[in-house]
């Protein structure tokens, strides 16, 4: 008999490595499905939507039923970029997963802030001693050159204004809730009863959960040419009717002539959004070795 033929009598059939590949395809197969269910979540809640990119302010892709289940692609900010059981692909808030359930946050660039600044429209705010100078003008000009600082670091930022325009109390506090922020900051400019009589600024904070990033940013002014009132409480509606950590900066007294030459200053106004932006990395880093 010839041997090749002999040989193979005695292996196994063809068709036993066919059906061995089949299986091993099956349970690869079955495996990856598996995998990818358990590394998928479940929409819980009726108004989970896809979005073209990572903000509110993205157009809407699809929306997401109810106990539908995602499989998470990547994340950034609150958000994530994932893909649906059908193929679709877009960026869902991590509330819309679950309305308790929240990315965790541990760096400045990976934060959402909201930036208020100060009065705005018909609402000017304080008055300078010469030349009727506005408040409002001062506290825009400031959050612009903050918001701008930040978003070159990544960070995700909203601002309660872009012009001046008026924007009601309530809305400003309003905007950090559905944005989810991460942290709210509203830049204001002190003013005294009578002129020339106070001066300094005064970092402000509301709620418990305020307090350690009122102390991170008030811990960075160190050196900017004005007296640091230090940290206190303050009962404005706008770090009071909120519920993500929030600050209210006084950054100097406008009718003060010596704080109103440092307001005006673009010196003061850089070294200002400096420090805060330092404050914020630092509070976003003891964020980190709390969680």
């Amino acid at each position: 008999m010839n041997r090749s033929r002999a040989s193979r009598k005695k292996g196994l059939p063809n068709n036993f490595y066919v059906l061995l590949t089949i299986v091993l395809v099956l349970v690869s197969i079955l495996g990856y499905r598996t995998y990818k269910y358990f590394g998928q979540l479940s929409i819980q809640t009726n108004y989970a939507v896809l979005k073209k990119g990572p903000g509110v302010e993205y157009k809407q892709v699809a929306q997401i039923n109810k106990n539908q289940r995602v499989t998470v692609l990547k994340t950034k900010y609150h958000w994530m970029y994932v893909e649906t059981d059908d193929n679709k692909r877009g960026w869902i808030a991590d509330w819309m997963i679950n309305s308790s359930y929240s990315l965790p946050i541990t760096d400045l660039s990976n934060a959402t802030i909201v930036i208020d600044p100060g009065h705005g429209g018909y609402d000017s705010g304080a008055t300078s001693n010469t030349g009727n100078k506005l408040e409002k003008t001062y506290t825009l000009a400031y959050a612009k050159q903050l918001a701008k600082k930040l978003e070159k670091n990544n960070t995700k930022v909203y601002l309660t204004r872009t012009k001046d325009t008026y924007v009601s109390l309530s809305k400003r506090p309003a905007l950090a809730d559905q944005v989810h922020a991460d942290v709210f900051i509203s830049i204001h400019f002190d003013s005294s009863p009578t002129t020339n009589t106070a001066s300094g600024f005064t970092t402000y904070y509301y709620h418990k959960n305020s307090l350690k990033l009122a102390q991170a940013i008030n811990g960075q002014f160190n050196a900017i040419g004005l007296e640091n009132r230090g940290v206190e409480v303050g009962n404005f509606l706008v770090i009071r009717d909120i519920k993500e950590p929030a600050v209210l900066l006084e950054m100097g007294y406008i009718n003060s002539d010596r704080d109103f030459d440092q307001i005006t200053s673009k010196t003061y106004r850089t070294t200002v959004v400096n420090d805060i932006y330092a404050g914020l990395k630092k509070y976003f880093a003891s964020q980190k070795s709390s969680s």
